[in-house]
């Protein structure tokens, strides 16, 4: 599987942008999917992730009512929706797939496909 990520870029505080993780090799209609990113100096954070098995998205709390990740299965693509943005929400952005995303959270690196990551800078 290769994971193909899109959609970063600059923006001012309060825009949105929209990432995109394309898949190809195969579907993930079996696969949880993350967003994850890494500010300089930090260490990497999960962001949201979509399980499969029950459909349920998760995201953490600074971002929550903010983001939001969602997929299309005909497109074999997820997304993360990203609103209102903030300075803090500057970082290299990853997307992910993996049959359990919560051992990837938890810091389980093989594996797990990954695409490789887009800038987002916001400026206030």
């Amino acid at each position: 599987v290769q994971l193909q990520a899109s959609g970063g870029g600059l923006a001012q505080t309060g825009d949105s942008l929209r990432l995109s993780c394309a898949a190809s090799g195969r579907t993930l209609s079996s696969y949880d999917m993350g967003w994850f990113r890494q500010a300089p100096g930090k260490e990497r954070e999960y962001v949201a992730v979509f399980t499969w098995r029950d459909g349920r998205t998760y995201d953490i709390e600074s971002v929550r009512g903010r983001f939001a990740i969602s997929r299309d299965n005909a497109k074999n693509t997820f997304y993360l929706q990203m609103n209102s943005l903030k300075p803090e929400d500057t970082a290299v952005y990853y997307c992910a797939a993996d049959p359990n995303i919560w051992l990837v959270v938890t810091g389980r690196t093989e594996g797990a496909y990954w695409g490789r990551g887009t800038q987002v800078t916001v400026s206030s």
